[in-house]
């Protein structure tokens, strides 16, 4: 089936037309094309001033005296496999994917409101990996790698993706050999619908496009994961 092309509003500025009147008009694109909506990346708002405190001459110290080296831990005392990968507030496993819930996201530099923001997202469903927990707090880490503290009402437990790398080609069904339904370009989000046990693809939706990617084509699924539609 012949589709049109799918972009973004100002998306892409438009090329000067440079046709002559003898040029025949090129056939247009049969597959869509869906390009992303806003910017991908996190803005950074101005740095705050801040006063460094006074030099203080250090106190003369007595010459240190050797102390032993503490013997290791006893092997029981160390945590067991399950409690380091369960967060510390939810239970829930760790490391795992949610997405910011608003287009406003406040990234911080620690647990707290205290700490300064370094980052503010202004992208709604953009997937974050959660790596800590601490009370309502959640250490995440973005798609480019960026890691800081969001509150835990930002995010959402729905599952998103966002392309990375180069394009990637949507299929109707899990095969390389399937028909396309779109091209997604580099910064598309999207929701993750399913990923089957020992499947390389995982079913998508991005607006009205519905299909099947590769795992490596896009970020926000974990190695092997499961997802349940």
């Amino acid at each position: 089936m012949l589709c049109g092309v799918v972009t973004a509003p100002g998306a892409l500025a438009q090329a000067p037309n440079t046709q002559s009147a003898t040029q025949q008009p090129k056939p247009k694109q049969t597959t869509p094309v869906v390009r992303p909506h806003g910017p991908t990346h996190a803005q950074k708002p101005p740095a705050k001033a801040t006063a460094k405190p006074s030099a203080k001459a250090p106190a003369a110290a007595p010459a240190p005296v050797p102390a032993p080296a503490p013997a290791p831990p006893p092997e029981e005392q160390k945590p067991p496999e399950t409690e380091v990968n369960k967060g510390s507030a939810t239970g829930l496993p760790l490391p795992r994917f949610a997405a910011l819930r608003s287009d406003e996201v406040n990234l911080r530099a620690g647990p707290g409101t205290r700490y300064p923001i370094d980052w503010i997202y202004k992208r709604r469903d953009l997937p974050v990996e959660i790596l800590r927990e601490f009370e309502v707090w959640r250490l995440v880490q973005d798609p480019d790698g960026i890691k800081g503290w969001v509150h835990q009402a930002t995010l959402t437990g729905r599952r998103s993706f966002i392309v990375t790398g180069a394009d990637a080609t949507l299929r109707r069904d899990p095969k390389d050999t399937a028909s396309a339904v779109a091209i997604l370009k580099p910064g598309v989000i999207g929701r993750l619908r399913s990923c089957q046990t020992g499947s390389d693809w995982c079913q998508v939706q991005t607006g009205d496009h519905r299909g099947f990617l590769k795992r490596g084509q896009f970020w926000g699924v974990l190695p092997n994961e499961v997802v349940a539609g």
